[in-house]
């Protein structure tokens, strides 16, 4: 089973997204940083027996057009994915995403809860307290000056076999079988005309924007959502558990299921448990 392979406009760009079909309500996959909508393959095959589900590449990453002069702000990438969901006109929606895009998903249910079912976020909850993203706005604007400046002088990273990028890729997260990281390597890069090969996503996309979304907006997303919410951590993760530290305490209705064995890719690393817990969460009555 492949998917139809689509595009849309939002903000003046042409985006990418990716129609796997099924039966039922739809279901939008929304990858996070540095990723691209075929790393849900496995997990779009299953959930399409209940949902119709849908996967998007996000501005400046997979297939999606280059932002050249946006900072990849968290409002930007909700834009993109309002204009999507208006684009498949089925509300309300079930929205499932990694990371970046979860935090993007529990932001647009915040921002549109009525046209929200229910949210799933793997490792998506904002960034910690103490994070280099809540520094004095000074520090903010001159990192990402810097971090831009230096974007200009240098060359995204080429890689001179599939083999290699494949390696590199086993090296971001070792928890990945070869088969896995093999796929996601031949959705996630484009052959250059040395025969080299390059990520496909934009290096500035890289860059921490300077501004866009506090700590306390937030949570006051959070607060605005009505709907049912799952949250995902991999016991493993790099990325701290989102509840001692308070990020979630404006969230009322939600659950959150910790996983061992697992980082930061639980839908990777543990697809079998991610699949059994999520589905049964999306497909059980809204109290």
């Amino acid at each position: 089973m492949e998917p139809i392979s689509h595009f849309f406009y939002s903000h003046r760009l042409k985006l990418q997204f990716w129609d796997w079909g099924g039966e039922g309500e739809a279901l939008l996959l929304v990858h996070g940083g540095l990723d691209h909508a075929r790393n849900w393959d496995w997990v779009a095959r299953s959930l399409r027996q209940h949902f119709h589900v849908y996967a998007i590449d996000l501005r400046g990453h997979g297939n999606s057009q280059t932002a050249e002069g946006s900072a990849y702000t968290a409002p930007e990438h909700v834009l993109d994915i309002s204009a999507l969901l208006d684009v498949i006109g089925s509300y309300p929606a079930y929205l499932v995403g990694h990371s970046l895009g979860g935090i993007l998903s529990l932001m647009y249910a915040g921002i549109y809860p009525d046209r929200v079912k229910k949210v799933v976020s793997i490792e998506g909850a904002a960034f910690p307290p103490g994070h280099k993203v809540y520094a004095p706005a000074p520090e903010r604007m001159r990192r990402w000056i810097e971090r831009v400046r230096q974007a200009e002088q240098r060359e995204p990273r080429a890689y001179d076999s599939l083999d290699a990028a494949v390696a590199r890729m086993k090296e971001a997260n070792p928890h990945l079988s070869d088969d896995v990281a093999r796929h996601l390597t031949l959705h996630g890069t484009n052959w250059q005309s040395n025969g080299s090969l390059v990520w496909k996503f934009d290096n500035y996309a890289r860059i921490f924007p300077p501004m866009g979304l506090a700590l306390e907006d937030f949570k006051e997303l959070l607060g605005a959502i009505t709907c049912p919410v799952q949250l995902f951590w991999g016991l493993e993760s790099w990325a701290p558990d989102p509840e001692p530290d308070g990020r979630l305490a404006t969230l009322r209705n939600y659950r959150i299921v910790r996983v061992p064995n697992a980082g930061h890719w639980v839908h990777h690393d543990q697809l079998d448990l991610f699949l059994r817990e999520a589905t049964a969460f999306l497909i059980e009555p809204s109290v």
